[in-house]
């Protein structure tokens, strides 16, 4: 017997802590195949505290959604039982791992956006959205600087390094306009001070971004072109092959424990 599908009542509130939920998630799992893989042992713990990091976040987040829902769920249900179409995160947070230069390019990118949204969410008038932050914001730093360094240590290395930081940057740079995304449902919470409009931080994240690339000696795709759709449902072919190996154990033994 195999675990059925949970249906969530999406709130605007629920919605909004999903979406940050299920980005700490997805890109957690990405960044957690690389345990036992990296280039060096330092670097394999780095990802692996990395990940932990995001899942850790993830749980916060699952916790509260199911809090405010509260209609029987829990974290590890919102985590695990629900299907490919309702996981609302982020497209670039789900695009394969690729070589070690991908890898930091895609963190790199959510990192620099992860970090000033984590700082401005310490002022949210939701008093747990607002503690959640508090406690993200440190860990989101922290990436934020090590996949700076990387990234100037791999496009200002050698001229292979270089060519697959740049192929990296080119290929995900797509993916990166959704970290802007709010809609009707994020509009409520913005007028209400409970979360904070991510156009906002554009322009940090631009910064942030072309400052380390032009350190780098990488340059910035010229291209405004932007895929979308994450945050409504609508995913990469990706995530689903991701959600079968992230979910397995709990499809196949409902209430497993240890």
């Amino acid at each position: 017997m195999t675990a059925s599908s949970i249906k969530v009542t999406e709130s605007p509130l629920v919605l909004y802590a999903l979406r940050r939920a299920d980005d700490a998630l997805i890109l957690g799992h990405r960044v957690s195949e690389w345990c036992g893989h990296a280039p060096m042992m330092e670097e394999d713990m780095a990802l692996a505290n990395m990940a932990l990091d995001l899942i850790g976040q993830a749980r916060e987040l699952y916790t509260y959604a199911a809090k405010v829902e509260d209609a029987g769920n829990d974290e590890d249900k919102l985590a695990y039982l629900r299907d490919v179409r309702q996981y609302r995160n982020l497209l670039l947070v789900e695009q394969p791992n690729g070589d070690f230069a991908r890898t930091i390019a895609r963190q790199f990118f959510y990192s620099a956006f992860a970090d000033p949204y984590w700082r401005a969410m310490m002022n949210s008038k939701d008093a747990t959205l607002a503690a959640i932050a508090a406690k993200s914001e440190k860990e989101s730093a922290y990436h934020l600087r090590h996949t700076s360094e990387w990234m100037i240590r791999l496009g200002d290395g050698t001229d292979e390094s270089h060519r697959r930081a740049q192929t990296a940057i080119d290929d995900l740079w797509a993916f990166t306009g959704e970290l802007f995304h709010a809609d009707r449902s994020d509009a409520e919470l913005i007028s209400s001070g409970i979360a904070i409009d991510p156009e906002t931080l554009r322009n940090v994240w631009a910064d942030t971004v072309s400052n380390v690339l032009g350190v780098a000696t990488l340059k910035r795709p010229s291209s405004d072109w932007m895929q979308k759709g994450g945050r409504t449902g609508n995913h990469t072919e990706h995530l689903g092959h991701l959600l079968s190996e992230l979910q397995s154990m709990q499809r196949t033994f409902p209430n497993a424990t240890w």
